[in-house]
C-alpha cells in the first residue's frame, strides 16, 4: 500500500460548492434498486469507470454512513472512501479521506437516483481541488474530463441493461 495522505474532511454537501464540479446524467435501464446493487458490487466498479482498476470495502455489510473502502486507479492512485450519504435506491455520496497523492486536497462524489418509467435516471456528481498545479490541470483537462465521465455513466447504463435485461421496460 502507498502512503497516504489525508484529504480535507468535506461533507456531504461539497458536491454542490467544490471548486471544480462535474455533474452529468444518464438514463439506466434498471430499477433504482438494481443499480444500488451495481454499487455494492465491487467487481462492477472498473467494469464501468474505466480509470477504477479495483475496490476493496473495507467495512462489513450492512453498508451505510460511515461505511469505507479503498479505491485503486489507473496510474496509482488510491483513495480511502468515507461514505457521507447512504440511502438505498435513492442516493449515495463518499470523500476521500485519504489519497496516495498530495495534490489531491478535496475529493467527493455524490450519486443520485430517481425512478423514470423505464428504469431510473442517474446524476454522478464528482468534485475536487488541490494544489496549485493539481487545480491547473483539472482546469486545462475539464472538457476531457466531462466526455470521460459522459463515457462511463453510458458504460454504467450498458452494464445495467446486460446484468438486468429487460428490467427497463
Amino acid at each position: 500500500m502507498p502512503t497516504m495522505h489525508p484529504c480535507e474532511p468535506v461533507d456531504v454537501h461539497y458536491t454542490d460548492t467544490a471548486r471544480f464540479r462535474f455533474t452529468n446524467s444518464v438514463a439506466i435501464p434498471a430499477s433504482p434498486r438494481q443499480v444500488f446493487e451495481i454499487f455494492v458490487d465491487a467487481d462492477a466498479w472498473p467494469r464501468w469507470a474505466g480509470v477504477i482498476t479495483k475496490v476493496v470495502w473495507t467495512s462489513e455489510p450492512p453498508y451505510g454512513v460511515g461505511t469505507t473502502r479503498t479505491v485503486h486507479m489507473l496510474g496509482g492512485l488510491v483513495g480511502d472512501e468515507e461514505f457521507l450519504a447512504w440511502e438505498p435506491e435513492r442516493r449515495m455520496a463518499f470523500r476521500f479521506n485519504a489519497s496516495s497523492t498530495k495534490g489531491i486536497h478535496a475529493f467527493a462524489e455524490a450519486y443520485d437516483i430517481e425512478p423514470t418509467d423505464g428504469g431510473c435516471r442517474l446524476t454522478w456528481t464528482l468534485a475536487m481541488h488541490g494544489n496549485a498545479v493539481t487545480n491547473l490541470s483539472i482546469a486545462a483537462a475539464q472538457p476531457v474530463m466531462t466526455l470521460l465521465f459522459r463515457r462511463f455513466l453510458r458504460r454504467l447504463s450498458a452494464l445495467a441493461a446486460e446484468r438486468y435485461p429487460g428490467a427497463g421496460g
